[in-house]
C-alpha cells in the first residue's frame, strides 16, 4: 500500500457490501477516512469491523433526501470535508416490459436515479476544487441482457448526468467520472439463488458470455474507483469506464 489518501476523506454511498464494501477497504487501507452508508444497520456495523478504524458507518438510504442530510452532516461535524465521493447505492431487480409496475419502476428510479442525483447534490458544499465524484453505472445501460430495460434505463441517465456535470462543475475542477461493471459476483449479482447447482450453472453461464471467460470481482471495480480518485487520472472527466472482462464491448 502506498498510503496515496492519507488524510483524504471518502464518502462511499452502498458501501456495506458488494462492490461498495470493496471499495471502501481498499480506500481506507491507502489511508482514507471512509464514511460508508448502508440501509441495514447489522451489516453496516460488520462492514466497519472489516473495514477497520478508518471507517464510519451512517445508515441511510439515498432515496431519502434526510437521510443524506444526516450523513453529510456527520462527515461535515467530523471531517468538514469530502475530498472523493463514490455514489454506488443501487438496486436490481428484473421485470420484462409487459411485467412492469408501477412499484417497481418508482422504486428503481428512486434509489439508482433520484437517489444518486442528490448524494451528488448534498455533498458539493462540503467538495472543495479538484476533488473527485465517481458514479456507479453498469453495462446494462450499453447492451440489452433482457429482463432488465428499467434498470438500464436507469444505468443509462447516469452517464449523461456525467456529460453535463462537468460542465456545471467545471469552474471549480471537480472531475467526475462513471465506472460501469459487467457481471461481478457480488450478493447482489447472485441475488436470491439458494441452490448451490442452479447458482453454479448461472455463475458459469454469465462467465461464459465474456470474451476473459470469467466473472469479475469487486476489488477490480474498487481499483477502478481508486485510480479515477487519484492525481494518475487528472486529467480524465466524463469519462465512461467499463470494467467488464469484455462483455459489452463484443
Amino acid at each position: 500500500m502506498t498510503n496515496s489518501f492519507q488524510d483524504k476523506v471518502a464518502v462511499i454511498t452502498g458501501g456495506s457490501s458488494g462492490i461498495g464494501l470493496a471499495t471502501a477497504k481498499l480506500f481506507a487501507a491507502e489511508g482514507a477516512t471512509v464514511f460508508i452508508t448502508g440501509r441495514r444497520q447489522a451489516e453496516l456495523d460488520a462492514a466497519v469491523a472489516d473495514i477497520g478504524a478508518n471507517a464510519v458507518g451512517i445508515q441511510a438510504d439515498s432515496s431519502k433526501l434526510q437521510d443524506l442530510d444526516r450523513v453529510y452532516d456527520a462527515v461535515r461535524s467530523q471531517k468538514g470535508r469530502v475530498d472523493v465521493l463514490v455514489a454506488n447505492a443501487g438496486i436490481l431487480e428484473h421485470a420484462t416490459i409487459d411485467q412492469v409496475t408501477e412499484d417497481h419502476f418508482d422504486r428503481l428510479f428512486s434509489v439508482n436515479v433520484k437517489g444518486l442525483v442528490f448524494t451528488v447534490q448534498k455533498a458539493l458544499p462540503l467538495m472543495g476544487n479538484g476533488t473527485a465524484i465517481i458514479l456507479m453505472s453498469s453495462t446494462a445501460a450499453l447492451k440489452g441482457p433482457g429482463r432488465s430495460g428499467i434498470y438500464g434505463g436507469t444505468k443509462a441517465a447516469i452517464r449523461s448526468f456525467a456529460r453535463n456535470w462537468i460542465v456545471d462543475l467545471k469552474d471549480r475542477q471537480i472531475r467526475v467520472n462513471v465506472i460501469s461493471p459487467g457481471p461481478i459476483e457480488t450478493p447482489g449479482f447472485t441475488g436470491a439463488i439458494t441452490d448451490p447447482t442452479a447458482l453454479a450453472a448461472m455463475l458459469a453461464g454469465r462467465a461464459a458470455l465474456v470474451p476473459l471467460g470469467r466473472l469479475g470481482h469487486p476489488d477490480e471495480i474498487a481499483r477502478t474507483a481508486l485510480f479515477l480518485a487519484s492525481d494518475a487520472a487528472s486529467f480524465i472527466n466524463g469519462a465512461d469506464i467499463q470494467v467488464d472482462g469484455g462483455w459489452a464491448q463484443v
